[in-house]
């Protein structure tokens, strides 16, 4: 049963198309993730989803309500974890979470209970009464998260909720996610250009260029690769490219500053096939099974760079109930 729906939606900025015709739906109770780089259109179409934004057009509703229509009808069903930190430093946990109940216009005494429950399950009960600013970035998210949890929300929605935490602390905000979604039951719908991430999904979107370009689970999609890749570096990539379409007609793609890279059945008994053909020096030789990332290079003939910088949003917290 899809609890998310979205048909041909757009969104352009001064002419440029941020989402182009995008459609897809989301099952209830699943894991579901937005991969792809920075600008690609996750982040623009996650803020239509939480009426954020405003789509040039198309159609998305959650839990049957329209985004556009009834904004508020979807914000009483959804919760939301920022790329950035929105939390007031200055204020404790508690305080936090408690103008956050505020803001949803929670009973006093449902209030106290949600907030209790939620700082036990993220681990920060013992944190409750210290101000936000003495916390480090793991802490802060799982603070964030459960302030995204506090309402009961049907769906959570994850704009890259690990953006920027080493890969300790990033493994310790999943395996509270992971909890959650266990004893909550929540939807969780997700942006991520983490591959790791993407891997715990029960399906993934690649998304580039604001559109969608693939849709399976992570599995569907890797099985999808006929073969193994082998990324090769060479002293003239552009004549090994060349030499390779005409001895085996290959599809080979170039990638910047990276060498070539290339689907072939069979990898390990390839490569020396591979070294009698070519008439260039080969300065190294890697063969992989494939992967969420050979499967977003063979679409798209680009790599996702963990280090980009995620662009910053509108809207803040406050904004969810304006």
């Amino acid at each position: 049963m899809s609890i998310i729906e979205v048909i041909d939606l757009k969104k352009s900025y001064d002419g440029k198309e941020a989402v182009r015709g995008v459609s897809f739906s989301v099952n209830e109770g699943e894991t579901f993730g937005f991969l792809g780089p920075n600008g690609a259109g996750k982040t623009t179409t996650i803020n239509i989803l939480c009426t954020l934004l405003a789509p040039t057009s198309g159609r998305a509703t959650v839990s049957g309500i329209d985004a556009m229509k009834d904004p508020h009808g979807v914000r009483t069903q959804i919760g939301l974890v920022f790329q950035e930190v929105t939390l007031d430093n200055e204020l404790t946990a508690y305080e936090n979470l408690k103008f956050h109940c505020y803001m949803y216009g929670m009973e006093r005494r449902l209030t106290q209970e949600r907030i209790a429950e939620m700082l036990a399950v993220v681990g920060l009960s013992d944190k409750a009464s210290e101000r936000v600013k003495s916390f480090s970035g793991g802490m802060k998210r799982r603070l964030e998260i459960a302030r995204g949890l506090l309402h009961r929300p049907r769906v959570l929605f994850l704009d890259e909720p690990t953006l920027g935490l080493d890969p300790q602390t990033r493994s310790h905000v999943w395996d509270y996610i992971s909890e959650l979604k266990r004893t909550e039951g929540n939807t969780v719908f997700m942006t991520t250009h983490y591959m790791d991430e993407a891997e715990a999904c029960d399906r993934i979107a690649i998304i580039d260029n604001g559109r969608i370009i693939a849709l399976d689970t992570p599995e569907a999609l890797k099985s999808s690769l006929r073969g193994d890749t082998i990324y090769l570096s060479t002293d003239d990539d552009r004549l090994a490219e060349r030499e390779i379409r005409e001895r085996f007609g290959l599809e080979v793609k170039n990638i910047e500053k990276k060498g070539l890279s290339f689907l072939v059945e069979g990898g390990e008994s390839f490569i020396p096939e591979l070294f009698s053909a070519l008439t260039v020096g080969i300065k190294s030789v890697n063969l992989k099974r494939p992967s969420l990332d050979d499967v977003f290079l063979h679409l798209t003939g680009k790599q996702i760079r963990d280090e980009e910088v995620a662009p910053k949003r509108p809207g803040r917290p406050g904004n969810m109930n304006r």
